[in-house]
């Protein structure tokens, strides 16, 4: 069993986000983490690498007080090791490019919990960064919170983290770090446990 047989060829990375708002066109991208996934030859899936930046706010961002007060960060605190947009997509997107070569997936798909959220920051500032080379499917996405739903009955992060008996930590949480290696752990939750419960691969009776 191949990564790209099981998401046909998409090569799925674990995002998350931390920003200055909520709207990815206004809204200042303050840290990012990204979590690339392996599978074994038996079709287990597990993290494989997770890479961390925290986000300089891009020329003109807008910073929302009540956003930076709710996830702890101040974007100009010099000690946060900040490097622009460009700087930690670019990272990124080589990573996922080197990742999906090896396993031979033709497109990358962005996996979060609301994804929708994660996924319209990341494309904003790719564009901002006149990146050519995005790796992400344009509007595709694998939602954690939707297949938490499904799976665990749970929407929120933290009690479907805690219904699938993965250790989550209140005082950690809203760290791009963190909710990035939570949200991996999670999906690799459930795409396991469909398969030990039969799920997959399929069998198609005559």
């Amino acid at each position: 069993m191949c990564l790209k047989d099981r998401f046909r060829g998409y090569y799925p990375v674990v995002i998350d986000v931390e920003t200055a708002g909520f709207n990815p066109k206004t809204d200042a991208l303050l840290e990012m983490a990204a979590t690339t996934l392996k599978m074994d030859q038996d079709g287990w899936l597990s993290i494989d690498q997770t890479i961390h930046f925290h986000i300089e706010p891009f020329e003109g961002a807008n910073i929302e007080k009540a956003a930076i007060e709710f996830n702890g960060i101040d974007p100009f605190n010099p000690l946060r090791g900040a490097v622009s947009e460009h700087d930690a997509l670019h990272e990124t997107f080589k990573i996922i490019r080197k990742g999906m070569k090896a396993e031979d997936c033709n497109r990358a798909i962005v996996v979060a919990h609301n994804a929708t959220f994660d996924h319209s920051f990341i494309m904003a500032a790719s564009e901002r960064a006149s990146l050519k080379r995005n790796p992400f499917h344009p509007f595709a996405t694998f939602d954690t919170a939707a297949l938490s739903g499904l799976a665990l009955g749970q929407t929120v992060l933290a009690k479907a983290c805690r219904a699938a008996e993965i250790p989550f930590d209140n005082d950690e949480a809203h760290s791009a770090l963190y909710d990035t290696e939570r949200t991996a752990e999670l999906f690799c939750y459930i795409v396991n446990k469909w398969k030990a419960l039969g799920g997959w691969p399929l069998t198609n009776e005559e």
